[in-house]
Parts: C-alpha cells; sequence; structure tokens
C-alpha cells in the first residue's frame, strides 16, 4: 500500500453502518469520489457521452459475520439527456483487512480510517455471496433475493478468482466449477440472460447451453432487477471465434499448400441447401472435411436451442406467436431509425475509406433507396412462420468449443437495444442471419490478419472467401432447416425462410457497419462487401 494513498482522505462524521443514510455522504460520494472512479472502468458503457452527475437511487445492506457491505444502485446521467443504471457492492475496509490495490477512496467514516473498495474484490464478500445462494430459501421478504437453482446442490465454499479479462460484467469462478456472472449496467426488469438461462435449464433441460445454478436480484417498486446470475463452468478450449479463424487459416494455407486455382472453384449461390455429400470434391479437396462437420453440429444445436426456446405453452415469455401490424410498425420503426443512423455516420466517415471500402461505400450510397425499400417491404400478411424469443446476439464468440461439440452462452441479447426490444419475439432466422454474419467476418478477418502469407492478391483471397462463405452457409441452412423442421418449430417454407435470411442478413450487415466506422474504418469493408452480397449489386453498376 503507497503511502500517498491516505494522503486526504474524505471525511465523514458517519459510521460505515448509517452511510447511505447520510445526505452529506451521499453527496460527496456520488460526485467527488464516484465520477472520478467509474469512468475509469472497464464495465463502464458511457465512455462516448459526456457525463452529468451521477445519483445513487437505492442501496441495501449485505452483513457477513465480519463486515456490512452495501449493494448501491446508481443512475449515471449525461448531458446528451440519457442516462444509465449500474450496480455496485461496495465495501469499507481498514488497512489490514484490505485484499486489493483497487481502491475507490480513502475515507474516515465516524474516526475510523479506511478505504471505500469495490466490495467483489474482498475475499470475504465474494464467499458471503456464494453462500447466500448456496443457502437460500424460497420465501425471503428482504429487498435482495438469493435464489437457489434446481441444479445446484449443497456444496462447501473452496476457491474464487475473477474469470478473464473484466468487460460489460464481472465473473467469478467458484471451486473451479461455477460461474456467478455479477452484472454490472443494470435495467429495471429480469435480465433476459437470466430469463432464458433458467428457463433452458429448469423448463427445458437443454444440455448445451451452461446449466442455471442461482441468481441475485433486488425487489424494487417499479420491478425486479436482476444483479447476478450462477451458472455452471464449461470445460472449453475456448470460444468458436478462435477456433473458426484458426480453421479458416488452415484453409487459405492450403490454397497454396494444394495449389488450388481459385478462378476454377465452383461457385453457389447463396443459401443453395447442401448436405455434406453434396458438396462439390473440389471444395473438400481445398477446405477438408472437418470443418464442414463441425458446422453441421454448431447448426443443429442452434436448431435446438430454438426448438427449446419455441416450445413452452404455458409461459407466456416463451409461448411462440405470429406476426402481426405491430410487431411490423416496431421492426420497421427500428430499421428505418438504424438505417437513418448509419447513412449519417457514413456521410461522414467517408473520407476514412479507400480502395474497395469506398467503392462500396459509395455503392451503398447510390442504391440507399433500395435498401430502405427491402426494410419496408416487410409484409406480415404473408408469414405464415411464427416468432420466438431467441438469443438476439448470436455470434461465433458466444459459443464455448467443448470436444467436438459446442454450448451456447451469454443470452443477454443486443448492446444497443432497449431492455424492452431485446424480450420482443422474433424470428429465430434472425440468430442463423447473425452466425452468417460470424463467418464472414472470421473469413476476412483471416485474409486481414494474414494476408501476407498466403500469396494471392487480396481481390483474389476476398473471392475465395466468398464463395467458402457460400459453402458454409449452405450446409448450416441445409441441417439447421432440417432439425428445427423436425422438432416441430415453425420456420416457414423455403421462400419465407430465404427472405427472412435476406431481411435478417441485411439488418445485421447494417448494424456492424456503424460500429466499424467508429471503431476501425479499416474494417468497415465488411459489412460493406455483405451488404453488396445480399442486395445482389454488381461491381461498378
Amino acid at each position: 500500500m503507497n503511502d500517498d494513498q491516505f494522503q486526504n482522505p474524505f471525511v465523514f462524521k458517519t459510521n460505515w453502518e448509517n452511510a447511505f443514510e447520510e445526505k452529506e455522504f451521499l453527496k460527496v460520494f456520488s460526485s467527488d469520489i464516484l465520477e472520478n472512479y467509474i469512468i475509469n472502468k472497464r464495465w463502464y458503457g458511457g465512455k462516448a457521452s459526456t457525463l452529468k452527475y451521477i445519483e445513487v437511487v437505492d442501496s441495501f445492506k449485505i452483513a457477513s459475520k465480519d463486515n456490512i457491505y452495501y449493494g448501491v444502485l446508481l443512475e449515471v446521467n449525461f448531458k446528451e439527456a440519457f442516462y444509465q443504471h449500474y450496480f455496485m457492492p461496495l465495501a469499507f475496509m481498514s488497512e489490514d483487512k484490505l485484499d486489493t490495490n483497487t481502491i475507490i477512496a480513502p475515507v474516515k467514516m465516524g474516526g475510523q480510517s479506511g478505504f471505500l473498495v469495490d466490495a467483489l474484490h474482498q475475499e470475504d464478500f465474494k464467499r458471503l455471496l456464494f453462500e447466500k445462494i448456496v443457502n437460500s430459501r424460497e420465501k425471503s421478504d428482504s429487498k435482495v433475493k438469493f435464489h437457489k437453482g434446481e441444479k445446484l446442490e449443497e456444496t462447501e465454499y473452496k476457491t474464487s478468482k475473477f474469470m478473464g479479462v473484466e468487460q460489460s460484467n464481472t465473473s467469478i469462478i467458484y471451486n473451479n466449477t461455477l460461474v456467478l456472472k455479477i452484472f454490472r449496467r443494470i435495467y429495471i426488469s429480469t435480465n433476459p440472460d437470466y430469463e432464458i438461462s433458467r428457463f433452458l435449464t429448469e423448463r427445458m433441460d437443454f444440455k448445451n447451453s451452461p446449466a442455471y445454478m442461482g441468481s441475485i436480484s433486488v425487489a424494487l417498486s417499479e420491478g425486479s432487477i436482476t444483479l447476478g446470475l450462477m451458472q455452471e463452468l464449461v470445460p472449453n478450449q475456448g470460444d468458436a471465434w478462435q477456433f473458426m479463424i484458426g480453421e479458416v487459416d488452415k484453409i487459405f494455407d492450403n490454397l497454396k499448400q494444394k495449389k488450388i486455382n481459385i478462378a476454377k472453384l465452383p461457385d453457389i449461390e447463396l443459401f443453395k441447401r447442401l448436405k455434406i455429400n453434396e458438396v462439390p470434391h473440389e471444395i473438400i479437396d481445398w477446405a477438408g472435411l472437418s470443418i464442414f462437420i463441425r458446422i453441421q453440429t454448431l447448426s443443429t444445436r442452434t436448431a435446438e436451442m430454438h426448438i427449446a426456446l419455441g416450445s413452452d405453452i404455458h409461459e407466456t415469455a416463451f409461448t411462440p406467436t405470429t406476426y402481426n401490424g405491430d410487431y411490423t410498425v416496431w421492426l420497421k420503426n427500428r430499421l428505418t431509425y438504424q438505417f437513418q443512423n448509419r447513412l449519417n455516420i457514413l456521410e461522414n466517415n467517408l473520407h476514412k475509406l479507400d480502395g474497395l471500402a469506398l467503392e462500396l461505400a459509395n455503392q451503398f450510397l447510390d442504391h440507399k433507396k433500395e435498401i430502405r425499400k427491402l426494410f419496408l417491404d416487410f409484409d406480415w400478411t404473408k408469414m405464415k412462420s411464427e416468432r420466438i424469443r431467441i438469443h438476439g446476439d448470436y455470434h461465433l464468440g458466444q459459443v464455448l468449443v467443448n470436444g467436438d461439440d459446442f454450448y451456447i452462452l451469454d443470452f443477454e441479447g443486443e448492446p444497443e437495444s432497449t431492455i424492452r426490444d431485446r424480450k420482443v419475439k422474433q424470428p429465430p432466422l434472425k440468430d442463423v442471419a447473425g452466425m452468417f454474419r460470424s463467418f464472414h467476418y472470421a473469413i476476412y478477418a483471416t485474409i486481414f490478419n494474414n494476408g501476407d502469407k498466403y500469396p494471392f492478391e487480396q481481390e483474389e483471397l476476398f473471392k475465395a472467401g466468398e464463395i467458402l462463405f457460400k459453402y458454409f452457409v449452405g450446409v448450416f441452412i441445409q441441417t439447421y432447416t432440417d432439425v428445427a423442421q423436425g422438432g416441430n418449430l415453425n420456420i416457414g417454407y423455403r421462400k419465407e425462410i430465404d427472405f427472412l435470411l435476406k431481411y435478417c442478413l441485411l439488418e445485421k450487415a447494417v448494424y456492424e457497419l456503424g460500429y466499424e466506422l467508429n471503431s476501425r474504418p479499416r474494417w468497415a469493408v465488411i459489412p460493406l462487401t455483405g451488404i453488396a452480397s445480399i442486395m445482389e449489386f454488381k461491381k461498378n453498376s
């Protein structure tokens, strides 16, 4: 501990036990202390906006044998006239009890010197959360509710450690068998990740996502807020994104090793259904058989997830529903707003693009009326399929590789969407489209990151990549359709499936365009290529 961490502590007359009842403490804590601390945290999502003020909207005590902790709910207000809610567990520790160097601030509370710290860094607090979940009873009249899942067996606390790098949430691994995800950004509504995880485990017994083991929530008059989700820790060899990047790298290496003539590779139309034995031998010779077998497995798991999410007739949150005018109005409003936003971003960032990206960007702008028309052409009266709760942010990074199998995780939904929008029932093919866009990304990321090691022009690699992508899609959609329809999931007939896939792929690619232009313009070529391919633009048209 540095001596300078003792310098100039914040001094409060109140003791820690009554801190959140004192106006003076609340005022200093939320402005002078928190504002400096929060803006540097990985989980803080307001970095692109200007902070106006932070307010403590609620707090509750959780006590262990030795310490009192607070769960603090914060409202962060921005100058751009919106706000976000965050959860922060707080501890006051004297130096001899401190388990961390991550200090929020040195303070003196009622004459006692110590430090305010994020309680998750204290061993005693991590143990407390674990024990509260494991020993929880259904009937609890306290504001904070701990829930023990049906699959969680009585177990002793042994060890805890943080999982990987802190992202938008903080995850703690217990006893190397359980993970407790603490949601930092919170919503006055049950979190979809909690809702879907518990449903898949306890009602559907779906095996290919981490089993729901417990949760922490807080009951407010406005609604219930999910603070934490405990699941089994799935043994894995990393995520499917890393796996796919490795596979695609090997496939591009084969172009040289096997002296493949790219111009002679057999091409197919997008969405052509293919059984593995229908993939031309030239493609199998180039890419290998195993990648198509793995895609078939991933496709099967995706369809099984959707069957589970769409086969409940009792719980209204998960009952399949048909298309209607209300959904169509919601969809079109959302997409026209998003499309206009992406157009503005593109026009403001054209100067950052060159070569193919600039050519495709201009083509996109030239065809903007056509693209907008496609979004507006959604006619619900022609839809015979059903909408269900879906994953909502489905891509290779949300899938774990476990031997030859895959596990699906993180059901929180699209980060840009409101919590209400994330719970709207949608076509399951939207998830399928998300995975297809992820395949496209894996192919192009490989070309961008390793292009120098393949002895081909970038344009040739792009051509090979587009062909490979269509075969990945063909094998996936054939298997998905067979499994989904075999499980009585109503995804419609071929014409409707193709329409929805095209519609959702376009929506995803337009969504990605904004992200790439804002964070890495060099990669904007990926969604732009996707849009050109979906819309079947001809070069230099």
